[in-house]
């Protein structure tokens, strides 16, 4: 029998809890409630503004159908817009709010400590390394996933 200690499966799942737990730990400090998910939702929005739901997942690796509840929470927030498409009516298109973009930025630090904190057991070579190899990984499986990651298109612009 294999030891689950030396099973990626394993071992990516339980770094995952505790970059999440460290996520919040740090954004917490800032006084912002925002979950990893949430995050990468308004960062991804922030360089595609007027992407519909269904691109936004494609681009953060996120369940279609789940996404809807991310963007709801962020919405609720006053974080983001979301309105009908001109082209698609079955489309959303987001947009970030300028309170949105203000919390990116008072959050930005607190993220980028976090990602060190992760990190901290590695040398810098290593750290590269690692994240070098989780994308290899991740790039090579991403097909066999749920939710697989979409690369960005360049839509028309959807002026309402």
């Amino acid at each position: 029998m294999i030891d689950i200690e030396e099973m990626p499966g394993h071992l990516v799942r339980r770094f995952q809890q505790i970059a999440v737990a460290i996520f919040h730990a740090e954004v917490g400090k800032t006084g912002f409630d925002l979950t990893p998910v949430q995050y990468a939702a308004l960062a991804r929005i922030s360089t595609n503004p007027g992407i519909d739901q269904a691109t936004l997942a494609g681009l953060i690796a996120y369940d279609r159908t789940t996404i809807t509840g991310v963007v709801d929470r962020l919405v609720h927030k006053g974080w983001l817009t979301r309105t009908v498409s001109g082209r698609d009516r079955r489309a959303r298109v987001l947009r970030i709010t300028e309170e949105g973009l203000d919390v990116l930025r008072r959050i930005q630090p607190a993220v980028e400590e976090a990602q060190r904190i992760m990190l901290g057991g590695l040398t810098e070579a290593e750290a590269k390394d690692l994240l070098r190899l989780l994308h290899k990984a991740t790039a090579a499986a991403n097909d066999l996933s749920r939710a697989p990651l979409r690369a960005a298109s360049t839509p028309a612009s959807d002026a309402d």
